[in-house]
């Protein structure tokens, strides 16, 4: 039985109140000051104020707490309600601009992205709006692995972009900064000769700030669906 099928127990409000979503919500605020080590039931118990052998009723492991928060953020990733979007393209966009935000807001996020499907509420009606973009333009294999390389490339990207920022605080050095501080090095390498096509790359690439190179990317990815499709 996972933990979507198990019922909450009856609440009861003494000593303190707890719920399921009041869980999830502290578990989340631990993850947002810690990363994903500084969550466990012990830690979100105390943050709740409640004693550990409580939380145990309403989840049963950690990793079932990971499920729970994950479920929870994919409910700030959902489009709001009102929103105009149409097409699969639009959608599948929309979507993974929205995914990119809420891992800025929750880098931990980052960390739990592209392993098994999700099964909560919110991670299914996100997989809903994706696939029903498609409706009709496809086959059921060609949409679905035409979403599986859009999701391939949104984690990937979203990984590499978290995992710049967590270099930076660990360095204190922005990313101007540690290109400043390599440059001698890189220099007497590329001056070498033996690497002429990265130095051609270095020397003569247009850089781009990080949302910019995410949206670049993702068109990309998209151009070769929709030629895939066609």
């Amino acid at each position: 039985m996972t933990v979507w099928d198990r019922p909450e127990p009856q609440p009861r409000p003494a000593p303190v109140p707890l719920d399921r979503e009041r869980i999830v919500a502290a578990a989340v605020e631990l993850a947002d000051e810690g990363g994903l080590e500084a969550v466990s039931l012990r830690k979100v118990a105390a943050r709740l104020d409640a004693g550990p052998m409580r939380l145990y009723g309403y989840i049963a492991t950690k990793e079932e707490l990971f499920d729970l928060m994950l479920d929870a953020v994919y409910a700030e990733i959902l489009p709001a309600p009102g929103d105009q979007v149409t097409g699969w393209r639009e959608t599948l966009r929309a979507h993974a601009r929205r995914t990119r935000q809420a891992a800025r807001r929750h880098e931990w996020l980052a960390d739990l992205l592209g392993g098994r499907p999700i099964l909560g509420p919110n991670a299914l009606a996100a997989a809903e709006a994706k696939l029903a973009a498609f409706d009709g333009l496809a086959d059921v294999d060609t949409v679905a692995r035409a979403v599986a390389t859009v999701n391939a490339y949104v984690t990937g990207a979203i990984r590499s972009e978290i995992a710049n920022l967590r270099a930076e605080r660990a360095t204190g050095l922005s990313e101007h900064d540690w290109q400043r501080a390599s440059g001698p090095y890189l220099t007497r390498m590329l001056d070498t000769g033996r690497y002429p096509a990265l130095a051609r790359f270095v020397h003569e690439g247009t850089e781009t700030d990080a949302g910019t190179s995410f949206d670049l990317g993702l068109d990309w990815v998209l151009d070769a669906v929709a030629a895939r499709i066609a």
